[in-house]
């Protein structure tokens, strides 16, 4: 059987396979057994991973189908979606169809605009955040810098040294924060105030720092004052406007002949140190005058004969190099008499150097100054003496490019080359290669070279020349203030420029302390004035106030961006944050019954005669920033009496109530307001009603509080009872008492004179011990006691022991109580001088109850 079913099975497979040949659609398979497998593993592989991803789809919807969320629909929206990050252009249609093409073309032009939209308004949004970044980050570094500026070294000195006070012979609480020379300066800032406050000829602020610098005993220092003099030596034009008056043509001329002036003065005095310290080697003789000093001079500089030196020597040196250190000391006449002694050497030279010398402005007339330079470029340019290529560039002021670092090797040098080219006119004859203006010689020195090329922060002294002898002052005192040593000079510098209207300062107080504005010409730089003095006075205003008054007195005519008065705001800070209110501002002292006849007179009297505006401000800062205390003793400066009862209100209600102990807040304030209410009383200013009936009524509720926490009065009388344990002892002294203490029978107490202030009215009692009865209008309430006599006795009088037991105590504490309500109540009255007392009778009551 098996074998048939094998045949059968074979027979079928055969006519299967014919049948499948047949059919040529069909491709052929030509796999083994092995990869059939492998195949049908494939399959239900994938199969199975179908099955089960369907199978999470199907738990998915499940579980987000139960929370009311529509598959189906979500789904297709998320396949809707694109991920592309950008327009992209449509598909173009066929060339046939035209509606489409247009359609097309307008939609590619519309996403274009959009893109090309989106793509700026992005660019543009990232700039802005890019430049508020830089903005706020400047900001930030401005306060660090300013904050850094403001605390220096003597800060975190905690030595104990006393540094005396140079304004009066008060002196502040605490260590100086001045060091030696700022007190130098300080000293001589309030002579220059006391002049001017008091009426008297200005005087020289320059003069009067430049004596400082006398007495530090500092060659730098002394430099830094002659050359600020020097240069603030000009014909000061009376002008509102500082930068017109400072960008003028003739005050720029003046600025360089004093810069040249104070360079070729300096380098004959260094000439003559140089040959006295070595006389034996200058050789020093001859007629006194620059050209023997500078012979000498040589002998030292130049003890031996140069290579490439023209033109011959005169007396053992050449030519040119006499001449030229002739003209590096300033003395023309000097190099004319070298000039006269060897002309037939030097051609056409001399005219040229006469003519320079008669001009006013060391100028020769285009037609010499043109040959002259064109002699030069044929013959001098490339020539080996470096002392005549500097002399001819000197004269003619051509070849501007040339340092002539062989002649100039030091910055003064350097410098004293460079103003003598500067040029003023433009009649348009020279080239840009030999003409130099001052604004260029600035921008070279202050933009290109920089801090760097002259090592600002190892030779401070030397840049802050290089900027100052260039007319740029503003930019030399904002490098030397941040230097921290040297910052009480570059302060008073800008005060002597300020004071003679040479200093441009910053429109708003909110600038940068260096700052160039809009509008301006180029290389003007401004200072930030207000600032500068701000940032100096923030070392020493908390421990010196008045030394930094002195300082703020200079802001009396700047405003701020609000109009206020720059002065009258620094005032106001000061004593709010130096609490040196008695010392800064007028203060009433003396004899409490003479409030107006001893007055202390502040510093900020003599500054301005009418202070009220100023107070009244100050105490409104105080007021605003919590101190009440200080707003108490400003307002009573400003007479303005309202105010002080308001905040003495304010001030007295938290610590009536309180213990009192010296030296304790509420001790303070009870002196403060005892001292306000003797002075309101005899000034005979009436205020608000309101307001002073509530101040004393506070002041007697203190007064109060203060005999209930002490309760020594009582203790010394032995009358009442003070303890449980007392009531027996003080009930059985009662009876030794006398008949006028003790009265026979209980009567109404006589009503005392009307108090005249405030009363206190006490609180209605319990019932059944006390209550109110009122007398005549204005008359205190005071208690009638009503206690009820035992059975069988009348009114007030014990009856028999044996009826009642203790009846005979209980009268005896009857007969206590009435006692005080007649005699007690009037000794506490002439004690307490109209104080309540209601509340210790309610104590008594209650014990012997």
């Amino acid at each position: 059987m098996d074998a048939e079913g094998f045949g059968e099975l074979l027979q079928q497979a055969e006519q299967l396979a014919a049948e499948t040949e047949a059919v040529s659609e069909l491709p052929h398979v030509e796999r083994n057994l092995q990869e059939i497998q492998q195949a049908g593993e494939r399959l239900r592989s994938r199969t199975l991973t179908r099955t089960s991803q369907d199978a999470a789809d199907v738990k998915a919807s499940i579980l987000l189908g139960s929370r009311g969320l529509d598959i189906f629909h979500i789904s297709q929206r998320l396949e809707s979606l694109s991920a592309a990050t950008t327009f992209e252009p449509l598909e173009p249609v066929k060339d046939t169809d035209i509606q489409g093409f247009l359609k097309n073309e307008r939609d590619n032009a519309l996403l274009s605009a959009i893109e090309e939209s989106r793509r700026r308004t992005f660019l543009l949004a990232e700039e802005y955040h890019r430049e508020s970044m830089l903005v706020q980050w400047e900001q930030v570094k401005q306060r660090v810098l300013h904050t850094l500026l403001g605390a220096g070294e003597d800060a975190l000195d905690f030595s104990q040294d006393m540094e005396p006070s140079f304004v009066s012979e008060v002196t502040a609480p605490g260590r100086s924060a001045l060091d030696s020379v700022e007190v130098a300066y300080g000293r001589q800032i309030y002579i220059f105030n006391e002049k001017i406050v008091n009426g008297h000829i200005q005087p020289s602020l320059g003069d009067l720092c430049a004596s400082v610098a006398d007495s530090l005993d500092d060659k730098n220092v002394s430099e830094l004052w002659l050359m600020v003099k020097q240069m603030s030596d000009v014909l000061l034009v009376p002008a509102k406007d500082t930068l017109k008056s400072r960008t003028s043509v003739e005050m720029q001329m003046a600025f360089v002949r004093q810069a040249l002036s104070f360079l070729e003065n300096s380098y004959k005095n260094y000439t003559m140190v140089t040959v006295f310290g070595n006389l034996h080697q200058a050789h020093l003789g001859g007629v006194p005058g620059t050209y023997q000093l500078v012979r000498s001079f040589l002998n030292i500089k130049l003890p031996g004969p140069l290579p490439g030196m023209q033109d011959g020597e005169i007396e053992g040196h050449p030519v040119w190099a006499v001449i030229y250190y002739c003209l590096r000391c300033g003395d023309l006449n000097a190099a004319m008499q070298v000039v006269n002694r060897v002309q037939h050497q030097l051609g056409d030279f001399k005219s040229w150097f006469q003519e320079y010398m008669n001009s006013p402005d060391r100028r020769l007339s285009p037609t010499s100054e043109n040959k002259l330079r064109l002699h030069y470029r044929r013959a001098l340019r490339n020539s080996a003496d470096p002392y005549k290529r500097a002399v001819y560039c000197l004269i003619g002021k051509c070849d501007i490019s040339d340092n002539h670092g062989e002649v100039a090797d030091k910055t003064e040098d350097y410098l004293w080359l460079k103003l003598n080219q500067v040029c003023f006119d433009d009649d348009g004859s020279s080239s840009p290669q030999d003409r130099l203006t001052l604004p260029q010689l600035q921008k070279q020195l202050l933009e290109d070279y920089g801090e760097s090329h002259f090592s600002a922060s190892q030779q401070p002294f030397l840049y802050f020349q290089v900027l100052f002898l260039t007319a740029q002052f503003e930019a030399a005192i904002a490098f030397l203030f941040r230097v921290e040593r040297l910052r009480s000079h570059a302060v008073h510098v800008a005060l002597v420029l300020y004071e003679l209207r040479l200093l441009l300062k910053s429109s708003g107080q909110s600038a940068q302390l260096l700052s160039q504005e809009p509008g301006d010409p180029p290389m003007v730089r401004r200072l930030n004035f207000i600032r500068l003095l701000m940032l100096y006075t923030r070392k020493f205003e908390s421990t010196d106030p008045r030394e930094a008054l002195q300082y703020f007195y200079f802001l009396r005519n700047e405003k701020d961006s609000q109009g206020e008065n720059m002065f009258m705001r620094c005032v106001s800070e000061l004593v709010i944050e130096s609490r040196e209110v008695s010392h800064t501002l007028s203060l009433w002292e003396g004899e409490k019954k003479k409030p107006r006849a001893a007055v202390h007179r502040g510093v900020i009297d003599k500054f301005a005669g009418d202070t009220r505006a100023i107070i009244s401000k100050v105490a409104l800062e105080a007021e605003n920033k919590g101190l009440f205390e200080e707003a108490v003793k400003l307002y009573e400066l400003a007479k303005n009496p309202d105010k002080v009862l308001e905040l003495m209100n304010r001030l007295l209600s938290p610590v009536i109530a309180q213990v009192s102990a010296p030296q304790s807040n509420k001790e303070r304030l009870k002196n403060s307001a005892v001292a306000i209410a003797e002075r309101v009383s005899l000034s005979g200013i009436a205020g608000d009603k309101t307001i002073d009936g509530t101040f004393y009524l506070l002041l007697d509720l203190m007064t109060f509080f203060d005999e209930y926490h002490a309760g020594h009065v009582m203790e010394r009388l032995k009358l009442l009872p003070l303890s449980q344990d007392s009531v027996e002892e003080r009930v059985a002294a009662f009876r030794n008492f006398s008949d006028e203490v003790r009265p026979p029978s209980p009567g109404p107490a006589p009503s005392p004179p009307p108090p005249p202030r405030q009363r206190l009215t006490p609180p209605s009692a319990s019932a059944g011990s006390t209550q109110p009865v009122r007398g005549a209008a204005g008359h205190h309430e005071h208690p009638v006691h009503a206690v009820q006599a035992p059975e069988g006795g009348a009114g007030g009088h014990a009856g028999p022991a044996a009826e009642d037991p203790g009846g005979q105590r209980h009268g005896e504490q009857m007969l206590l109580c009435t006692a005080f309500t007649s005699f007690g109540r009037k000794v506490f009255y002439c004690i307490f001088y109209r104080r309540p007392y209601w509340i210790i009778l309610q104590l008594f009551l209650f014990l012997i109850n």
